[in-house]
């Protein structure tokens, strides 16, 4: 693919996602059934209530990283550099788009260098499992996170997604052991995670004995990319119902909280208030991932990026303040307890 066309196809990409019709029509995350408690006499202070974490070893102020969204164009290096610098300000984590074209097209290199204006972010780079399977191995995994600064690398499962877009990559059979024997040769952590459509118990029961770091659930509900893979290149949906597949995002998450119940998980997949946050770190999240929702800040400024991050941070914090939590190991030991009351 010549850089004119990889470049256009990535802005096609971006286009899309701002569209609703690259969003779930009739699944929902779930998590709006999860009840949450109200106490009307919360005991605490809402300016006490603490967010602050760590994940992969590094502090975060709030348990929230920026998502998976984009790079390879002139526009992409603007949204990430933005969402860079926004992270930087809250303290918060931020996760790469996927970074074949970067490997593949070096000259793309700076859409994804977002080091120059946020030296010190958890920095996750991101690359695609089928990926593994075409000749890529861990010198590729080293080089998309060294060739960044990054912190750590997230691998991309996206079955759905490849199959329905032109000349996907589709031949997956033995990949999890290939993926496992990349993992064990890296000496950085490996992150697993779905785009959108959910990481299921199978899969995460074959991944279990590799040395994965944390999986993402990536749930469904949010954005559909095998919509957004039809959008790009038929201008409309044509499978509407196979674009609605997928395991909603509290599912997968209780699913992956039985599956691998001693691997940190991150939730993401239509997370798109503080509640929903609060909701998903009950249900076992170490920390939620939020990416379409930031995609029309980031275009306008690191600002206005900062200024959406810094109101869904308030809403994760008057959550845990009506619920009567003063911080996250509240909450999650209340979730903990809450799920074994209903195992037994």
């Amino acid at each position: 693919m010549s850089a004119g066309r990889l470049e256009l196809r990535k802005l096609r990409h971006i286009e899309a996602c701002l569209l609703p019709e690259s969003q779930y029509q009739k699944v929902k995350t779930g998590l709006e059934t999860v009840p949450w408690p109200y106490r009307a006499l919360p005991e605490g202070d809402l300016e006490d209530v603490r967010l602050n974490t760590t994940f992969l070893g590094r502090p975060l102020k709030a348990p929230l990283l920026i998502g998976a969204m984009t790079g390879g164009a002139e526009k992409a290096r603007q949204i990430n550099r933005n969402l860079a610098l926004a992270a930087k300000n809250l303290g918060i984590g931020m996760m790469l788009g996927s970074q074949r074209v970067m490997l593949e097209r070096p000259e793309t290199w700076d859409t994804f260098n977002v080091r120059e204006v946020a030296h010190d972010i958890l920095l996750i780079g991101n690359l695609g499992a089928a990926q593994f399977m075409l000749g890529y191995g861990a010198a590729e995994a080293r080089r998309a996170v060294d060739e960044v600064m990054g912190d750590a690398l997230a691998i991309h499962l996206n079955p759905l997604q490849e199959a329905m877009q032109l000349g996907g990559d589709t031949r997956w059979k033995g990949l999890a052991h290939r993926l496992k024997q990349v993992a064990r040769e890296l000496d950085f952590p490996v992150i697993v995670k779905e785009v959108g459509h959910g990481l299921d118990a199978q899969t995460l029961q074959l991944l279990a004995d590799g040395p994965f770091a944390a999986f993402d659930v990536a749930g469904a509900g949010g954005t559909s990319w095998a919509r957004v893979e039809q959008l790009v290149a038929h201008g409309r949906v044509i499978a509407p119902d196979l674009c609605e597949l997928g395991i909603p995002t509290a599912q997968a998450l209780r699913q992956a909280k039985t599956a691998v119940p001693q691997t940190p998980l991150i939730a993401s997949g239509g997370i798109r208030s503080g509640l929903d946050a609060a909701r998903a770190l009950w249900l076992g999240a170490e920390v939620v991932a939020v990416a379409r929702p930031l995609l029309e800040p980031a275009l306008d400024s690191s600002a206005a990026a900062e200024a959406w991050l810094r109101n869904f941070i308030q809403e994760l914090r008057v959550a845990l303040f009506v619920g009567g939590f003063k911080d996250l190991r509240a909450l999650r030991a209340a979730g903990d307890a809450a799920r074994g009351a209903q195992a037994g």
